[in-house]
């Protein structure tokens, strides 16, 4: 397969349809997604919205991933760690790197770390208040 640029909502799509499909099936995420996700079809498009509005500000996308996050967290009883960050990360990159290059691959491998980095730390803040609770 020829890499090209992502440039529209079609590209976005090809990377969120196939990284999930890697995620599903990874040994440490895989169990994670799966048991937390019902609808597939309806994440993916969801999740494709969110990168479309992050990548080309097209306003899509109006949910909550960080209250998302911390749900998941909590469902676990506080087990997702750096690891798992790592490796969404990870294939993320990879996923990139297979499909895509430019500017916007670029960028969507910088906001994805960022992002990674963001909900950890919220994660763990999130952890320390419920702490802080009981």
């Amino acid at each position: 397969m020829e890499k090209r640029q992502i440039k529209s909502r079609e590209e976005v799509s090809l990377l969120v349809r196939t990284f999930y499909s890697k995620v599903r099936n990874d040994a440490l995420l895989g169990p994670i997604f799966n048991n937390h996700i019902s609808n597939w079809e309806s994440h993916l498009e969801l999740l494709t919205d969110f990168w479309e509005t992050n990548l080309f500000f097209a306003r899509k996308y109006f949910g909550n991933p960080m209250h998302a996050h911390i749900e998941v967290d909590k469902n676990m009883k506080g087990a997702i760690t750096e690891l798992h960050f790592g490796t969404w990360i990870n294939l993320w990159h990879e996923t990139i790197d297979e499909l895509f290059v430019g500017e916007t691959a670029n960028i969507a491998k910088n906001r994805a770390r960022n992002m990674g980095t963001f909900i950890h730390l919220n994660i763990f803040n999130a952890r320390k208040e419920g702490e802080q609770k009981t």
